[in-house]
């Protein structure tokens, strides 16, 4: 009962700041005058004036574009140099040495494109500067690069016979001055405040109770583990993570971290209804995804709690949060999975398989129940145009969605969205499974081996980050696979993306009529979950039937692995 109101009140304060904060970022990226103006307007157009930013010029989808993967290779090469020179930098008081090419690869790809997969320990391999310059910068310059994605096809579906969609460099720039920086700010002290380190003393060399030699590692870890939540990032300061008792020491901190993970992605869905000019738009995709949300959530809490042969009905406590309790540690997997963030306070790989099956679908469906900050809405916005061409299909009209046509090149691009990060998974995942170097860092064999494999692509292709720690990753072999399925994973999505803005914004509104297929209604909310289950189960049901639900039938007869 304890666990039922934890969640009720964690979700009732959510659902009551997300419509608030989602208004204010409308009025930010719409440009108008906000509660940050008369601080942060200043601060922006000095910005604009340092970089040679003309703010009253707008891009076309392929400048756009253009800008945005200059801009996130300009970031990968910064955090991979700093690296590969670490020892040679400031900052490093435990004079900890340069990184390995493939690590310093896998890592750089990763915090450009959002996932955050850290086959290391933060604490033992990284310096405060790498962990400040790079990887929190990245943290803030990713986020803010799905943001832009997400205006710049929000606004195509928005303008009609122009070939212009924003401005890149003001879409990043107002996304981190106006939400990810003050909010940043608050949180960090908010969590510095519950007992969160941060400082730049050397690691602290203790003598334990026992008399033996302890090392406890510090560092500015409160401002990284601000934006790694908000910024839907999750790499852990710590190699750890959220479970660490200097990353998340309190009750507070796990709820004040909880609620960071979604607020941004949450909110941005009822920006969205601002936006285009219609809140029932916004609240039809906000639906689906809580509906999806809340599903798997219970069916987490259902596998944990189940009676099985071997653990009978006793709590499976090994690898969870015990500060926390189970409930909170689920309700962190569910929320970091659908989120694309990747922090975890509990080990995943200690979940029971119905509960990692869960966590793994909610990655191989793209990301799109919340998501990452601004591409989770993208991602989804392909659903709705894949769901809206089907029915158009079935009623013989041509798909429209908000006064548009649905027209050949939007549903292409939409498949390339959704299926090409699916098609990695399984195609790396086989050549893992098949080959000495992949089988050589199982953590465990049968279909729970499988399921590591499974949920370290799913993880990388899906830019989430989380694993399920059975599978050793800091090999050049997983470090260079997962390394690409991560470039694919972001770039096969935010390409198609930006490309669909500006194909939308080129085309005429038409005006609605009597047989017009409303996307605002109850049909269309199950319409579209019925998509994107489908789709997902058609792609990955075969693969999960191998790994996690042969794991689960095996449990209840008394197998464990």
């Amino acid at each position: 009962m304890k666990e039922i109101v934890e969640i009720v009140f964690f979700f009732t304060v959510l659902i009551i700041l997300v419509p608030i904060f989602g208004w204010y970022m409308a009025k930010v990226f719409a440009g108008e005058k906000n509660l940050l103006s008369p601080v942060m307007l200043p601060a922006e157009r000095l910005a604009y004036r340092i970089a040679g930013i003309r703010h009253n010029e707008e891009m076309n989808w392929k400048e756009y574009l253009t800008a945005l993967l200059v801009f996130n290779a300009a970031g990968f090469i910064v955090v991979f140099v700093l690296q590969l020179y670490q020892k040679s930098l400031p900052l490093n008081p435990e004079r900890l040495g340069n990184i390995a090419p493939a690590l310093a690869f896998n890592t750089a790809v990763s915090f450009m494109t959002n996932t955050n997969w850290q086959a290391y320990s933060g604490e033992s391999t990284l310096s405060y500067f790498t962990q400040m310059i790079g990887l929190t910068v990245q943290n803030f310059l990713s986020a803010a690069t799905g943001i832009a994605a997400f205006l710049a096809m929000t606004r195509g579906l928005t303008r009609k016979e122009t070939s212009l969609i924003g401005n890149f460099w003001i879409d990043v720039s107002r996304s981190v001055l106006y939400v990810l920086l003050p909010l940043s700010i608050v949180l960090s002290i908010a969590l510095a405040g519950q007992g969160v380190v941060q400082t730049f003393a050397p690691y602290a060399h203790v003598t334990t109770l026992e008399g033996d030699h302890q090392v406890i590692p510090l560092g500015p870890a409160a401002s990284q583990v601000a934006i790694k939540q908000l910024g839907t990032n999750g790499g852990g300061y710590f190699g750890a993570n959220s479970a660490h008792p200097l990353e998340n020491p309190t009750a507070v901190s796990n709820f004040l971290e909880m609620l960071a993970i979604l607020l941004i992605p949450i909110a941005l869905v009822f920006t969205y209804g601002r936006l285009v000019g219609s809140r029932r738009q916004g609240f039809a995709i906000f639906a689906a995804m809580m509906l999806l949300l809340l599903a798997g959530l219970s069916v987490m809490l259902l596998g944990e709690h189940m009676a099985n042969p071997i653990f009978a009905d006793t709590p499976l406590l090994e690898g969870k949060e015990l500060r926390f309790g189970i409930g909170n540690s689920i309700l962190w997997g569910q929320a970091t999975t659908c989120a694309s963030n990747g922090s975890v306070n509990a080990m995943h790989d200690s979940f029971t398989p119905l509960a990692g099956m869960i966590a793994m679908l909610n990655m191989m469906l793209g990301e799109v129940v919340f998501g990452g900050v601004g591409a989770g809405l993208y991602g989804m916005l392909m659903f709705v145009f894949v769901a809206v061409f089907i029915a158009g299909l079935m009623v013989g009209r041509t798909p429209e969605y908000l006064g548009k046509k649905i027209e050949k090149r939007e549903v292409q691009a939409s498949v390339v969205g959704i299926l090409v990060p699916g098609a990695v998974i399984l195609l790396f995942s086989a050549i893992a499974s098949a080959t000495g170097a992949g089988l050589s860092s199982l953590g465990n064999r049968g279909p729970h081996g499988l399921s590591e494999i499974l949920y370290a692509f799913s993880s990388a292709a899906g830019n989430n980050g989380s694993a399920f720690a059975g599978l050793n990753a800091n090999t050049d072999f997983y470090n260079i696979m997962t390394g690409i399925a991560m470039l694919v994973g972001r770039f096969a999505v935010i390409v198609p993306a930006v490309i669909i803005g500006g194909t939308m914004a080129k085309k005429k509104i038409i005006p609605g009529s009597e047989g017009t297929f409303r996307t605002d209604s109850l049909m269309f909310v199950f319409l579209l979950i019925g998509v994107i289950v489908v789709v997902g189960a058609l792609t990955f049901f075969p693969a999960l039937t191998l790994g996690p639900i042969v794991d689960h039938l095996l449990l209840m007869k008394g197998k464990f692995f």
